[in-house]
């Protein structure tokens, strides 16, 4: 096995069978060149993998070459992209804060009233945030109702976008909730802070019945995050399957470890996703009894929100699976293969489902990574499709039955009708 720097081997070899990570640190031109040509993967200095692996399916080569060069050229653009990404967020806010148009910040500029946003503040919002100012709860959709824990989820995945500030002040003061925390996390590969979340309960303990996780989503301007959704490392875990590397690492895959039960000697400057978060709900379901939880995200984020309860599937955190009422994501990537599809379903999200992934016709993220033989990841779940009207049909590569369709259905009338 290959050495540093995401490795497989550094990411502990007792957890998995078999491997393949995609080290973009070492793409240079030779390794891009050898991939189009030589079948024997395991000796390119861009891909590691177990010693005499071969590739000879041209197109499985292929798909590892583009992810390749889009991550190399990802991280080259990282900090011009962060620089535009910051100038573009303030520019947004300023013309938010003079009146949302450019023509009343003209007028106010030559008045001498111009406002400037405060990054600071709770109502400095990011690009996406501003994009859809909406922080209100559907009050037509009531707790109890049947798509409340949907209508919910997709606020909540919409909310992560932002930073602390400006989530404590819509969860406490627009949606009468209590903030339990908000995460900054550490991916141990990418050596950075990568992976934001939120963990929100509806009442003050002990009265609390639900909580909501709130996984956030591609920042557009973020290229390590962009780097994660095209990066098609994978690792095939036994009795489990395989899972895009990619997603494993935001989560919290240990260089070093794995997945471990419980980090030896956690840093708290620099928490790992999956056990800051778990340990959250821990204690939340311990202080109330009868409670429940949902898991959420949007792209990038509705991937990790799968991912979350594999991993406390793994470690049969069953006290913990048992509390949870379901998993929303929207526009979220394939995370595994077939095998992993049928884990899940087996261990945590099976009969009668507690997944449901939302998707709109013409988005191109649930499509990545691509389910041909090159890759062979697999969707699952209960699939409710919007087609470019927003209304809900059953899609034809979904074998669920037509009940998913009519809660997607309840859940566009419900706002038509409001």
């Amino acid at each position: 096995m290959a050495g540093a720097g995401g490795g497989g081997g550094d990411a502990g070899d007792s957890f998995y069978s078999d491997f393949m990570v995609l080290r973009p640190d070492k793409g240079g031109l030779y390794a891009l060149f050898h991939l189009m040509w030589s079948c024997k993967v395991s000796e390119n200095a861009a891909v590691d993998c177990p010693a005499g692996t071969e590739m000879a399916d041209w197109r499985r080569r292929w798909a590892v070459l583009v992810s390749l060069v889009a991550q190399v050229l990802l991280l080259w653009a990282k900090k011009p992209m962060a620089l535009v990404g910051r100038a573009t967020e303030y520019w947004m806010n300023l013309v938010n804060e003079n009146g949302g148009g450019v023509l009343v910040l003209v007028l106010r500029a030559l008045q001498g009233k111009l406002k400037f946003p405060d990054r600071a503040s709770p109502n400095f919002r990011s690009c996406l945030g501003l994009l859809d100012m909406r922080v209100e709860l559907d009050k037509e959709i009531k707790q109890g109702d049947s798509n409340y824990h949907a209508a919910l989820s997709i606020m909540a995945a919409k909310l992560a976008y932002e930073n602390e500030l400006v989530i404590r002040n819509v969860v406490e003061k627009h949606w009468q909730m209590k903030l339990l925390s908000c995460y900054n996390c550490w991916n141990d590969f990418q050596e950075d802070y990568t992976t934001q979340a939120f963990l929100v309960a509806d009442k003050q303990a002990p009265d609390a019945s639900l909580a909501v996780v709130a996984f956030s989503g591609t920042r557009p301007f973020d290229m390590e995050q962009w780097c994660t959704d095209v990066d098609f490392s994978w690792y095939e875990v036994p009795g489990v399957g395989k899972i895009h590397g990619g997603f494993m690492k935001a989560l919290g895959l240990q260089r070093h470890g794995g997945w471990p039960r419980d980090v030896a000697d956690p840093d708290p400057r620099k928490p790992f996703a999956y056990y800051a978060i778990r340990d959250a709900l821990r204690r939340f379901l311990s202080e109330n009894a009868g409670a429940r939880f949902v898991v959420a995200g949007h792209s990038l984020g509705g991937a990790l929100a799968v991912l979350f309860p594999a991993v406390l599937a793994l470690h049969r955190e069953d006290a913990v699976l048992a509390r949870l009422r379901g998993v929303y994501t929207f526009g979220q990537p394939r995370v595994g293969d077939e095998a992993f599809g049928r884990f899940m379903d087996d261990a945590c999200l099976g009969k009668p489902s507690r997944y449901f992934r939302f998707v709109y016709c013409n988005d191109i993220v649930p499509r990545v990574p691509y389910d041909d033989s090159a890759l062979q990841f697999k969707h699952f779940g209960t699939c409710l499709y919007f087609n470019s009207l927003y209304t809900g049909q059953r899609d034809i590569s979904d074998p669920y039955r037509e009940e998913s369709i009519q809660l997607g259905n309840r859940i566009v009338l419900a706002r038509q009708a409001k």
